[in-house]
């Protein structure tokens, strides 16, 4: 038996911070790494040491793995968690840890090898009677076989995997799926497989101890996917039938004992529109939406972790039962309407309702910084509830009322998602997105006009009660005197809809809307406004960052830009320039790139990679590159200018920018 007192996690963000409210509660001494763009993230301020790894990129950093065992040992751990991503699945590192005399708290390294690679891993699994998709051999596939699904066979998070629905697409897509596992994993081994249409996404949690006990908790749907990487997680997977639930239970077992399983890890299968299982991997570490289990089954899957790490038994031969429904969302800082693109900057606010049943896991509070270099996800907002239907209503209506400022995130795509009717009738399967986002992604029923109304009254009051440089800390005297209508413009954001409001400030010295009848102003302060509509009171609250106004009210939440100071980069650079659409790393440009070159509608010239995203800067039309003023290892800011093209004018234009995939 083991005794763990100091641990070590090696991660970072919301993951980090979960292994540490465990750890708090059984008395364990905690220990961060953080990178220098992490220096003052929230799991190194929550954690009792901390240690530093020189630089900023993932791969100088949370994967360097030797770093992170010295960083172990300069604290006086005595255990390494590795949470998920980065190191948590990586064998030669697991095995580092345990050379230094360190508790693993994972499975053996012999199981993570076995599972490494999903090719090797679907034999095994197929030895132990587990049910797979029988593989295509792409050398030989026929149109019979599509559509195809191509994977990597290393790593997972979507990267190196293509949808091939013609034959003649197959050799080019299986190159470039290739390419960009080699550059992810390091291993470029591609697999192809027949890829089923509307399959649902059902996963098992498993937990297992050194003494032949194998835990079976549940299943999961994690159907609710963008670029093959979950947005909404449920247990249990509803509308399965016992038969196929006990199926994949059995099968789980039998995955997890095939390879000598200890700890938690999910085996995942891809359930078809007929119900039937088929294989698709084994994590071999703590899931993202491991809270949905935890709440249904009432356990704490990181205490039983560090109880199976030091030698203990787990509690009981069979799991506890199961109670009611939970539901998680991951928020996100990006766009769900301008191709997922991450959002990087201040995190003003994020505030997310307290109550029964609701819980929140994240790295990030207000008045943190979001960088390029991490996975955007910002938190995940669990529900717990008796039923299916109470537990959607209390997650959306949780997201509907938290108040968000800073980068764009995807909170409406994300209550939206839970009140469409599919996903309330439990109709669910991995094109959910494909079918519906344009969709989800439109104005919605709101009224931004007079959201926009009650940020230019705020404003007013507050111009009239500090004038206009910073605001005092008493407020000072109304000016009691007439004025004539002024006009405040605003941009709604991100959709570019301009609101142009006109007010007057009389003699009471409360502004009032100019020529708006029906609108009556109940009260009116720098951060509050409430107005009368038609009879129907509604209150509003602001918050200010520059030129940036975020409104809440009941059911809504707007941001707005305050005009005419804020500028467009676009407006002001040269006709064909190609701007950075978000801030990034270079990562690589078109071979022989040169000024001067002769270009193509539609050709690749620069990959930009930021927050596990990565785009194709294309030529928008066939031309002449002027410019270049990109090179690998430039890290540029959202709208730098990148390069120049001299347009063809007869040329047929296309999208300068188009992301690929996310990890």
């Amino acid at each position: 038996m083991t005794t763990i007192t100091t641990l070590l996690v090696a991660n970072r963000g919301e993951i980090a911070c979960r292994i540490f409210r465990t750890c708090r509660d059984l008395g364990i001494t905690t220990v961060a790494v953080y990178s220098d763009a992490d220096a003052d993230a929230l799991h190194v301020r929550e954690a009792d040491l901390a240690v530093r790894l020189p630089g900023s990129a993932p791969a100088e950093t949370y994967l360097r793995g030797d770093l992170v065992v010295a960083a172990a040992l300069a604290a006086g751990a005595d255990a390494v968690h590795p949470g998920y991503g980065f190191l948590s699945e990586n064998a030669a590192f697991a095995a580092a840890v345990q050379d230094a005399g360190l508790t693993w708290v994972g499975p053996p390294v012999k199981a993570i090898e076995l599972m490494a690679s999903k090719t090797r891993a679907k034999e095994l699994m197929a030895g132990a009677g587990v049910p797979l998709l029988a593989p295509v051999d792409p050398a030989t596939a026929g149109a019979d076989d599509l559509p195809l699904l191509l994977k990597a066979a290393s790593g997972g998070g979507g990267r190196g995997m293509r949808i091939v629905r013609e034959l003649a697409a197959l050799p080019s897509e299986l190159l470039a799926a290739a390419a960009e596992a080699a550059s992810a994993f390091g291993d470029g081994e591609v697999f192809a497989e027949p890829y089923v249409e509307r399959g649902r996404h059902v996963e098992v949690q498993v937990m297992a101890d050194a003494y032949d006990t194998v835990w079976a908790l549940g299943t999961r749907d994690c159907s609710l996917q963008r670029r093959h990487q979950k947005v909404i997680e449920e247990a249990p997977a509803p509308g399965l039938e016992d038969a196929l639930r006990t199926r994949l239970h059995d099968a789980a077992v039998a995955a997890a004992r095939a390879v000598g399983y200890r700890g938690a890890g999910t085996v995942e299968f891809l359930v078809s529109a007929e119900g039937r299982p088929y294989f698709l991997e084994m994590n071999t570490r703590l899931q993202v939406e491991h809270p949905v289990t935890e709440a249904v089954f009432g356990v704490d899957l990181v205490a039983l972790q560090l109880r199976v790490a030091e030698g203990e038994p787990l509690p009981a031969p069979a799991p506890p039962s199961a109670s009611g429904h939970a539901v998680e969302a991951r928020l996100y800082a990006e766009d769900p309407a301008r191709d997922w693109q991450p959002q990087t900057g201040a995190l003003l606010t994020l505030e997310v309702p307290e109550g029964p049943g609701l819980r929140l896991d994240t790295g990030y509070v207000g008045g943190d910084t979001i960088g390029v270099h991490y996975d955007p996800m910002l938190a995940k907002v669990i529900a717990h509830a008796p039923t299916r239907t109470e537990a959607v209503r209390l997650l959306a209506g949780a997201l509907e009322r938290a108040r968000i400022h800073g980068p764009v995130t995807n909170r409406a795509l994300l209550v939206r998602s839970l009140r469409h009717p599919d996903f309330v009738a439990a109709r669910l399967d991995t094109g959910f997105y494909d079918r519906h986002l344009a969709d989800l992604t439109t104005p919605g029923p709101g009224d931004p006009a007079t959201a926009a109304l009650a940020a230019t009254l705020a404003e007013a009051v507050r111009a009239t009660t500090y004038g206009t440089g910073p605001a005092p800390t008493r407020f000072g005297a109304w000016r009691n005197v007439p004025s004539q209508p002024q006009v405040k413009r605003y941009r709604s954001e991100p959709d570019g809809t301009e609101h142009e409001i006109a007010y007057r400030t009389p003699r009471t010295g409360t502004p009032e809307p100019y020529d708006a009848p029906g609108v009556r102003v109940l009260a009116a302060t720098p951060d509050r406004v409430t107005l009368e509509l038609d009879g129907m009171a509604r209150r509003f609250s602001l918050t200010r960052d520059r030129d940036r106004v975020y409104v809440d009210t009941a059911g809504a939440s707007y941001t707005f830009t305050a005009l005419p100071r804020f500028t467009d980069p676009a407006t002001q650079t040269d006709p064909g320039s190609l701007l950075a659409p978000m801030p990034g790393t270079v990562v690589r440009l078109a071979e022989g790139l040169t000024a001067g070159a002769a270009v193509e509608a539609g050709q690749p010239l620069i990959w930009l990679e930021a927050m596990k995203m990565e785009h194709r800067i294309l030529v928008p039309a066939s031309g002449t590159l002027t410019a270049l003023h990109a090179a690998p290892g430039d890290q540029v800011e959202v709208g730098a200018l990148l390069a120049v093209v001299q347009e063809d004018l007869d040329a047929t234009p296309v999208p300068a920018s188009v992301p690929e995939e996310t990890a």
